[in-house]
């Protein structure tokens, strides 16, 4: 039985069955895919090529008996620990456009939650002809209302403020990328149910 017991029996039914793709197991990715799995998805791909850090865990949903860990081991541990019978395959190291293309390749929608925007930039080119949810402009504190959603084309969906840089002045805290994170999957179980976003 699902988690969320507030799902109908269609819910259920699709979303159990669709494939989703996180790429990047940061503060974005890990608690997007904490949300995907208390709503009910039960087939993700994750893919990260980096390990758990001190660092990591103002934002990110690890503990710390998990740093040096790899990050994707160590999400799929945590989210075990939410749904045990879940179906995950682990991409454990840097992904360029090729390797997007293959490990994503059977999912119905793609979370984008790479860090640089170069990375974010080869995703969406590799994946262009795919449903993808992605983010820009999440840093620093406040501002909540400035976190919206926005249909890009056909197939992208980007959660942010679209300004708002990562940088010395503007550190990512965890109220911000995870309410961002918390919107990204909102969105991707949005498009999975034909629902307005």
């Amino acid at each position: 039985m699902s988690v969320n017991a507030y799902l109908s029996q269609e819910e259920r039914t699709v979303l159990e069955r669709v494939r989703v793709g996180v790429a990047g197991a940061g503060g974005l990715g890990s608690n997007c895919a904490m949300h995907l799995v208390r709503a009910g998805v039960r087939k993700l791909v994750l893919a990260d090529f980096d390990v758990v850090t001190e660092a990591n865990l103002n934002r990110q949903f690890f503990f710390r008996d998990q740093i040096g860990e790899k990050k994707v081991s160590a999400l799929a541990d945590n989210l075990r620990r939410i749904e045990p019978g879940l179906e995950l395959d682990l991409c454990e190291g840097r992904l360029d456009a090729e390797g997007c293309r293959k490990a994503f390749r059977d999912c119905d929608v793609v979370v984008e939650a790479f860090d640089s925007a170069e990375a974010k930039g080869m995703l969406y080119a590799a994946l262009s002809d795919m449903k993808v949810v992605g983010a820009s402009g999440l840093g620093g504190w406040g501002r909540s209302d400035a976190i919206r959603v926005r249909r890009v084309g056909a197939n992208m969906v980007l959660v942010g403020d679209f300004e708002s840089d990562v940088t010395e002045g503007a550190h990512p805290q965890s109220p911000r990328v995870g309410m961002a994170a918390a919107m990204e999957a909102n969105a991707a179980i949005a498009l999975l149910l034909g629902l307005e976003l």
